[in-house]
Parts: structure tokens; sequence; C-alpha cells
């Protein structure tokens, strides 16, 4: 009778141990062995460092404004001139693609384009990307709130401006849409605010 009392503890033991061991193994892989490697794809910048300047922004039709009034969104920002390249087209294509992907917190990301130079638009091209905010502005002042990448610079970059209006994030040159999806919905759903 003790002996099979005993061999029926042992039992219950080993089913506990075989339960419990995915917990275990989940906790010691994640606070002993820490996974390596990043889980953004965007540089994560330090907002407190890169508050919103004065940027001299205006409309197309020459009315001031400030990039801050967009602020309580988050903001998808990209520079170019104003003769927009190809590569300035395919970042306001993906911008736009981007924003669209969110699906019903879409709403919560506006897309602005700082125009660096006073070269006229092309019409077509304002058509296409309507919806996207597009404002001229001080090259000098834009280039001295954005940091870049060694080798690249600011028309390089799409950033992010959180809804508190600081910079927080800078994206590869030549980045994958794809990986930027992953950010700004990790983004949209950690964040309460914009």
């Amino acid at each position: 009778m003790e002996k099979s009392k005993h061999k029926g503890r042992w039992k219950l033991l080993a089913v506990i141990l075989v339960c419990a061991s995915p917990i275990i193994l989940s906790y010691l892989a994640y606070y002993v062995i820490k996974p390596q490697g990043r889980t953004n794809y965007g540089a994560f910048i330090d907002p407190r460092a890169f508050p919103i300047p004065a940027l001299g922004t205006t409309m197309l039709d020459g009315k001031s404004i400030a990039l801050d009034a967009y602020k309580g969104k988050w903001i998808m920002l990209q520079i170019d001139g104003g003769e927009c390249p190809a590569i300035c087209e395919k970042k306001l294509h993906d911008i736009r693609q981007l924003r669209l992907a969110q699906g019903k917190e879409m709403g919560r990301v506006e897309r602005v384009w700082l125009i660096t130079d006073n070269k006229p638009l092309d019409t077509i091209l304002m058509r296409e990307f309507d919806g996207t905010n597009m404002l001229r502005a001080q090259a000098d002042a834009v280039r001295a709130w954005l940091p870049t990448e060694e080798g690249t610079t600011m028309f390089d970059h799409i950033y992010m401006v959180d809804p508190l209006g600081n910079l927080m994030m800078r994206f590869p040159k030549d980045a994958d849409p794809n990986k930027i999806k992953k950010d700004v919905t990790k983004l949209l759903k950690a964040s309460s605010i914009g």
C-alpha cells in the first residue's frame, strides 16, 4: 500500500513537471538567455532631443503654417525638392500606401512632404498624391533638425514624428515598405495618443 502511494506521488510530480516545463523554459529563454537583435526596422531617435523647430513652412499658396499644426497625429514625413524625381515619387506612393494599410487606424496618421525649394510642382503629381500635406520649408532649418545615417542625406529617409510633435524614428535609405508597415502598426498599437 505504502509503495503504490509513493509511486502515485512520483507520477503526479512528473505530470506537473511536464505541464510546467514550457512556462519555466520560456522564462529562462527570455530572462536568462535574453533574445538578441532589434525588434524594429527604423532607427529610434530620442524624441526629447528633436522637437519640431520653426521651419518657415508655408502651404503651396504661400500661407504660413507650422508643422505643429499636425500635432495630435502621427506624421509620416518625407523631404524632397519640387522636381520630385522617381525616388521621391516612390516615397510619396509608399507613405500613402502605408497609411492606407493601417485600416481603421489610418486616421491617426498624416502624410507630410516638406519641399525644400521653390520649384513648381507637377500638377499630375499633386493630383496623384492628393491628401499628402505639401509644405514648402527652409532647407537649412530642416537639415539642422533631421538626423541622417552616415553617407545619406535627409532626402533619403522617411521620418516619423509622434503626436506630441517630436521626431522619434528614421527609416533607412531605400526602405522596405513592408518592414516600415510593421513598425508603424506596432507604434499605433502601443500608443494611445494620436
